[in-house]
């Protein structure tokens, strides 16, 4: 999927991409799952649920984009909280050039983010294709 990340041009353009990636692994994928609410009440959605055939092994996707610095990134650390209540293993794919170098860094560092350009290899490795 090389080249890819460059493609995305905003949030919505990310999760279409997420969606063919796990299409494109042969897997079978949901998009804007609800399961449940977060504590203040606000409707719990997963962007994206890729579920192996054969397996049956699901991993929820949060696809996050920013493509200018802003505000939008302290909302990370939260996401990556908010992951660990849902019923699945979960992880943020992000793609952008505005988030700050720290909130990469963070974000690799957490070991529940990848960059989508190296999302595909990421995903396959977790359903073993």
């Amino acid at each position: 999927m090389a080249g890819l990340a460059s493609a995305v041009k905003n949030g919505q353009e990310l999760e279409l991409a997420v969606v063919a990636m796990g299409r494109g692994l042969g897997l079978d994928v949901r998009q804007q799952v609800r399961v449940g609410r977060r504590l203040w009440g606000a409707e719990r959605k997963i962007d994206v649920i890729l579920t192996h055939r054969d397996s049956r092994r699901s991993l929820g996707l949060e696809c996050k984009y920013q493509g200018t610095t802003g505000t939008a990134e302290e909302k990370i650390p939260a996401t990556i909280a908010d992951i660990a209540a849902w019923p699945i293993p979960g992880l943020v794919v992000f793609a952008g050039t505005g988030f700050s170098p720290n909130m990469r860094q963070y974000l690799i560092a957490s070991g529940k983010a990848v960059e989508f350009e190296d999302a595909e290899p990421w995903v396959a490795l977790f359903f073993g294709l």
